[in-house]
């Protein structure tokens, strides 16, 4: 489901000069339906890089990034937008976020997206909030005064919502209390056991050996530190 094959990525600082920072190279990664995979190593190894190049977000240097069938690199716009409407999912460290949007809409706006029926869908979006511990109090409000573990739930409530083939987990359990971390957990499972191929990063290693098949370490990829 996600295919990676001598994917480069480099950075040029223009308001250093020009720098030319290279961050990875000649990466080689594969994820198959069923299995959650972890990406590791050192901070600045380009974890954070190669999702975000998944997820389009990024350009591709070099090589080539396919998920579910469709190369990302060059892709136009569009097709990046219909790839994630309808088969890849990202759940990030940062809540971005519409002021005066209500958190019941947030969550249930993919499932709107994708044509489910208003009461359907904010039912849905309901349980997914008491899963994951947001109180229905809050359900009416913005987020935008939330504590950090709320909007981060907030986050894997979205992210989850859909059935997607392909899921993108940034730090999906960082600021969460042992309670929450736990039902994330079992979210990365259950979404394992229906064949979602799963890539992630996760920093706490109790989290990571719980849930992830194989672990790839992406300092094999990071090219010597050289500057042009």
């Amino acid at each position: 489901m996600i295919e990676i094959r001598g994917v480069g990525k480099q950075f040029v600082l223009h308001n250093q000069g020009g720098i030319v920072l290279p961050v990875i190279q000649g990466a080689d990664i594969s994820v198959c339906r069923g299995e959650c995979v972890a990406l590791v190593g050192a901070s600045g190894a380009g974890k954070s890089t190669l999702m975000r190049m998944i997820w389009g977000n990024y350009r591709c240097d070099e090589g080539s990034i396919r998920v579910a069938g469709v190369e990302i690199s060059g892709a136009e716009p569009r097709q990046v937008l219909d790839l994630r409407g309808k088969s890849m999912g990202y759940v990030s460290q940062f809540l971005r976020l519409i002021p005066r949007v209500p958190t019941r809409q947030i969550v249930a706006e993919p499932l709107l997206a994708a044509g489910m029926n208003e009461a359907a869908a904010f039912a849905r979006a309901e349980a997914m909030l008491a899963r994951l511990n947001i109180p229905e109090r809050l359900w009416s409000l913005s987020p935008t005064t939330f504590s950090g573990g709320e909007q981060q739930r907030l986050n894997i409530a979205r992210g989850f919502i859909l059935d997607l083939p392909v899921l993108l987990l940034d730090e999906p359990t960082a600021s969460l209390d042992a309670v929450s971390c736990a039902v994330v957990l079992d979210l990365v499972c259950e979404a394992k056991a229906r064949g979602a191929a799963i890539l992630g990063i996760f920093h706490d290693a109790a989290a990571r050996d719980s849930v992830c098949d194989r672990e790839i370490d992406m300092t094999r990829f990071t090219p010597a530190r050289r500057v042009a």
